[in-house]
């Protein structure tokens, strides 16, 4: 097995010290928000048509579209910290059209339905893109599109393999070093219009924005314990707070890597930690050395990827490789702190633009990403039709909560549409077992992916047995 490109020429230890000496440990998206809006917890017991648990992307969406479909609902969202704090204000900001974690994936899990599920993730990228206008969205959205890296020989195949149109272009090496220069790159695939680039946490903003002009009641730090349905099918759930409830007629969960508030839900995420650099604002010579006027989101296609993006005032984002599972499926703020980790990212990270060296990095954080079996969400409901949940959605958040919580809502309406009809909507995935056996499997297949990477890519006996399973993991 030969040694992979981050580990055959890596930079001094102390270009990396010099670094991350000085970085903040905390989101640049939340830093970078100023005075964003504040909403009261909950206190007594009030009355909804429609309660949502979770103040992240999906519960926003979710409460946006409830009252864009029917402006005379009652909306109320709660929320156990402050709208956005998780992976929705922690994302690298890639707003991607796929729903099912790539062609490959989605090919493998939804063959029949594949084409429809493309369609209908580009078409729920266009609506965001739409909604970004209609809505006034301040978010620094940008539909750059996105380049699939090789960097590594024997990935220029795989990228030679992809479909090409004038929406998707292969890149030799001299023409993707062209396009971003980095002695790292050997090929890439341009795929022009599946991806955008946002701000996560102007996002959030926004949206708590436009649902509050909407009407939708907003309650930050109200942590719902329980949500309590009894009676017939017409009656109402009570969502319990601290000090606070709400009685609504229908309840969307959207907690995403936070244990599910149903029982039947919570073997099927698994919480695993992703790791971020944010470097300085680059000078204008730092970014004439790299190019990449087009500002495309850029991935490797290694199984331990990293992903990296510029930000609007030209800082680097790069994130990613480690993907961290902790015993017991907890998420826990200590979690975050991993220095080995920051310091492989900024290895790394100056092994893919040696001419950056002396940079230096502002930020650095981590987060949990709700990671399941299949790699892209999954939807259900429960007691009686009045509780509608989705999770699972493996990195892929950022467009696809949108989708998901067109989904929800349908399921709540009780309605047949072409998005609950789809296979991969009705069918849950496997759950992961519970522990000891998650960790040692987990761990177990991130060790696999990570041998994989450093022999070609070929792929071992687990996780060939994986595959047949239908079971996954990926960073």
């Amino acid at each position: 097995m030969g040694k992979v490109v981050f580990e055959r020429n890596p930079p001094a230890a102390s270009v990396i010290s010099h670094s991350l000496h000085g970085s903040v440990h905390k989101p640049f998206w939340i830093d970078d928000v100023k005075d964003p809006q504040e909403f009261s917890a909950l206190r007594g017991e009030i009355t909804a048509d429609l309660a949502i648990v979770g103040g992240g992307y999906l519960g926003l969406w979710t409460a946006v579209l409830a009252k864009q479909r029917n402006p005379d609902a009652k909306v109320v969202l709660l929320e156990g910290r402050e709208l956005g704090w998780a992976a929705s204000g922690r994302n690298g900001g890639f707003c991607e059209a796929s729903l099912t974690h790539g062609e490959e994936n989605g090919m493998s899990r939804w063959p029949n339905e594949y084409d429809q599920l493309d369609r209908l993730g580009m078409q729920n990228l266009d609506e965001i893109e739409a909604s970004v206008a209609s809505l006034g969205l301040d978010c620094d959205f940008e539909r750059t599109g996105s380049l699939d890296l090789a960097i590594e020989p024997h990935e220029i195949a795989w990228l030679k393999e992809a479909k090409t149109d004038d929406d998707t272009v292969f890149l030799d090496e001299a023409a993707v070093r062209a396009e971003v220069n980095s002695p790292t790159y050997l090929a890439a695939v341009w795929n022009k219009r599946i991806n955008a680039l946002v701000h996560p946490a102007k996002l959030v903003r926004e949206l708590a924005r436009v649902a509050s002009e909407l009407g939708v009641e907003i309650f930050e730090n109200s942590p719902v314990r329980e949500v309590e349905t009894s009676g017939g099918p017409t009656d109402a759930a009570v969502v319990h707070t601290r000090k606070g409830t709400v009685r609504a007629a229908r309840v969307a969960l959207a907690t995403n890597a936070f244990p599910s508030l149903l029982k039947r839900a919570r073997l099927q995420t698994v919480p695993v930690y992703d790791y971020v650099l944010m470097t300085e604002p680059l000078s204008p010579a730092q970014l004439a050395s790299i190019g990449w006027s087009n500002r495309q989101g850029l991935a490797d296609m290694a199984n331990q990827f990293h992903y990296y993006r510029l930000s609007a005032d030209n800082r680097i984002l790069f994130g990613g490789y480690d993907a961290i599972y902790h015993y017991g499926r907890k998420v826990r703020d200590k979690y975050e702190k991993r220095p080995e980790s920051f310091e492989r990212l900024a290895s790394h990270f100056f092994t893919t633009f040696p001419q950056l060296e002396g940079l230096k990095f502002s930020h650095r954080w981590a987060g949990a990403i709700d990671a399941s079996t299949q790699f892209s969400a999954f939807f259900g409901t429960a007691r009686n039709g009045r509780v509608a949940y989705s999770a699972g959605f493996t990195g892929l958040g950022v467009g696809a909560t949108r989708f998901a919580a067109q989904v929800m809502l349908d399921k709540l309406d009780g309605l047949t549409t072409e998005r609950t009809e789809l296979q991969m909507v009705k069918k849950m995935p496997l759950p992961f077992p519970p522990e000891p056996i998650a960790s040692i499997g987990i761990n177990a297949t991130r060790w696999s992916l990570n041998q994989a990477d450093h022999n070609q890519g070929r792929r071992n006996v687990i996780l060939k047995t994986l595959d047949a399973l239908g079971l996954g993991f990926d960073s």
